[in-house]
This record gives C-alpha cells, sequence and structure tokens, in this order.
C-alpha cells in the first residue's frame, strides 16, 4: 500500500496565492512515468484545488515557490516574473575559494540547451542572454586535511534560464557542491545532495498590492 506524502506547510497562504518551501529531490511539476507524479504541484493540487504552477526549481533544488489559486492569479504572477519584478535570491556552497567582499560580480553569458547531452546546457554565443549576480560571504575549510576549500555565496538570477545557476557558477571555475549534472564524481561525494536553495522571494501582491518579502535558510551540511 502506497503510504500518501505529508501535508504541505505553507509558508504564505491567502485566497490568491501560496508560498511553499519545496524539499530537494522533490519534482516541481509531474514527470514522464509513473515514478515521477509524485511532485510539488501535486501535492499542493490536494490541498488547494486551485493551485497553479507560476515558476519551477530544479528536482536537486530546495526552497521557496510561489503558487498562484486560479488562472487569473497565474497571469498576473507569470507576468510579475517574465518582467523582472520578483526578487529572487539563491544561496550556494560552491567549489574552491572565491573572493568575499561587499559589491556584487556578474556572470553574463547566454544559455542554450546542450542537446547531445540533454538536460544539460551550456554557454554559447548564439544562446538566450543569461545574466546571474553573485556575492561569497565566507569560505569554508575542506572538512579533511588537504580537501579543498568552499565558498558561500549568495546568486541572483536576472534571468531564468534552465540550469542558469549551475552552468554560470560552473563557467568560472566554482561549481556547486552535489551536483549530479554537471559535477565529477569527486564534486558530488562532497555534499549529500545539490548545494542549492531558493532563500529569498520577494513581489507586490496582486491584488492586495502589499509588498510580500520571504525568507528561508538552507540546511545546507558539507560532508567528505
Amino acid at each position: 500500500m502506497t503510504t500518501a506524502p505529508p501535508l504541505l506547510q505553507p509558508v504564505h497562504e491567502d485566497p490568491h496565492l501560496l508560498v511553499l518551501d519545496k524539499p530537494a529531490g522533490l519534482l516541481c511539476v509531474p514527470g514522464r512515468g509513473e515514478d515521477k507524479q509524485d511532485c510539488l504541484s501535486a501535492r499542493a493540487m490536494r490541498q488547494w484545488p486551485d493551485a497553479l504552477i507560476v515558476h519551477r526549481l530544479d528536482m536537486a533544488t530546495s526552497g521557496l515557490v510561489v503558487m498562484a489559486r486560479g488562472i487569473e492569479m497565474q497571469r498576473a504572477l507569470s507576468a510579475a516574473f517574465a518582467e523582472r519584478r520578483v526578487h529572487k535570491r539563491y544561496e550556494a556552497i560552491v567549489d574552491g575559494a572565491m573572493p568575499v567582499r561587499e559589491d556584487w560580480s556578474l556572470i553574463d553569458a547566454p544559455l542554450m540547451a546542450d542537446w547531445p547531452r540533454r538536460p544539460l546546457q551550456k554557454i554559447d554565443p548564439a544562446g538566450k542572454p543569461s545574466i546571474t549576480r553573485w556575492k561569497a560571504i565566507s569560505l569554508l575549510p575542506g572538512v579533511r586535511p588537504g580537501e579543498p576549500a568552499a565558498t558561500h555565496v549568495l546568486l541572483e538570477p536576472l534571468t531564468g534560464r534552465s540550469h542558469q545557476l549551475r552552468v554560470h557558477l560552473l563557467s568560472i571555475g566554482h561549481p556547486i557542491l552535489g551536483d549530479a549534472l554537471y559535477g565529477d564524481a569527486a564534486l558530488q561525494a562532497r555534499a549529500p545532495r545539490l548545494l542549492l536553495h531558493a532563500s529569498e522571494l520577494g513581489f507586490v501582491h496582486p491584488v492586495t498590492q502589499q509588498e510580500l518579502y520571504f525568507k528561508r535558510s538552507p540546511d545546507f551540511v558539507v560532508v567528505s
């Protein structure tokens, strides 16, 4: 007998929208095959039948997701994302030592699908414009003597391309620890999961016009 998934505990709930904290390893929408039907949207619809997806996080990424309640709210929130009126900030632990400083740095590198290796993405001049702001906030020593250092970084994607944060960080020599898609075996072995978390989400409520801001810290643990 299949056990029903646990009920979702919303970060925010009102008659128009929901904000949820997605765990790592859970799809946002159903995938192909019977084993990929359990997902955030399916769980939400069991509790809120009018819940509709607005944006997505990769299965391996944890963190804040907003869902609309009804088609009109879905359109309004989708427009806010498309017009870059939504504040999004992520946290990640990456390989290597990055310079810790107060100002933000920019990665401006167009992305496109790497068709022979789908679903992977790659940097290509012919790709879609893709921009990420990043700032290193602390250095983390290796767990064991001689192990490479890591860096805790803040990330703000100014565009919303698939795998953007993963590929952009990889392109500057600092892949995210635990990345099973873009990392080698050694990188994957340093963390029990992809160490990427959507920690902040802010936007103006399309109905009430209230400025909403949500924050959920990651529970990262770096292992040897």
